[in-house]
């Protein structure tokens, strides 16, 4: 039996990097997710949450608001034509024009706000401005800003999408 003495120096020796490959890789990995971290913007979350935590309960009397007004609408779409048939049970004035708000739940850069003037006794009309297709989060409030209606609306359907208001208790 015959020994192999090759005096090479470990770093000549290929199993030594091949072993340290994979935690070098790592580290490297690790520099560019923390850099990545600290470049970009993450545009989820709000610089002023506490203020909009407040503004919570503001816009929770909006919804009981319409509640005790039995606010219901339904809003139809015609290509990029929307119209809103707009009920109350009690004698509150209706305004002469609405805003609809379209908020997409992921993407904020598609969200639309739509005026729709009024043609009739709580009928409303309004244009898109841009297309739209999928799921959506609609919002119908007064001008002053008094009573809101909210809902969820998946725009491919045939079917009005029935806006119902919270109970004001």
């Amino acid at each position: 039996m015959t020994l192999n003495n090759d005096n090479r120096p470990w770093y000549k020796e290929r199993w030594p990097w091949f072993l340290m490959a994979g935690p070098g890789v790592v580290i490297v990995a690790g520099f560019v997710t923390l850099w990545l971290a600290v470049v970009s913007n993450d545009g989820l979350v709000s610089d002023d949450y506490y203020k909009q935590g407040l503004a919570v309960n503001q816009s929770l009397q909006r919804d009981h608001q319409a509640g005790n007004l039995g606010l219901q609408g339904d809003v139809m779409r015609s290509g990029s034509n929307l119209r809103l048939l707009l009920r109350a049970d009690s004698d509150a004035g209706l305004p002469s024009e609405i805003v609809l708000k379209l908020a997409h739940p992921t993407r904020a850069g598609q969200d639309q706000l739509i005026k729709m003037s009024m043609e009739g006794p709580g009928f409303y009309s309004g244009t898109l401005a841009a297309d739209v297709s999928g799921r959506w989060l609609v919002s119908i409030e007064d001008p002053a800003a008094k009573w809101r209606l909210q809902g969820e609306w998946q725009a491919d359907s045939l079917e009005p999408l029935r806006l119902m208001a919270r109970s004001g208790k």
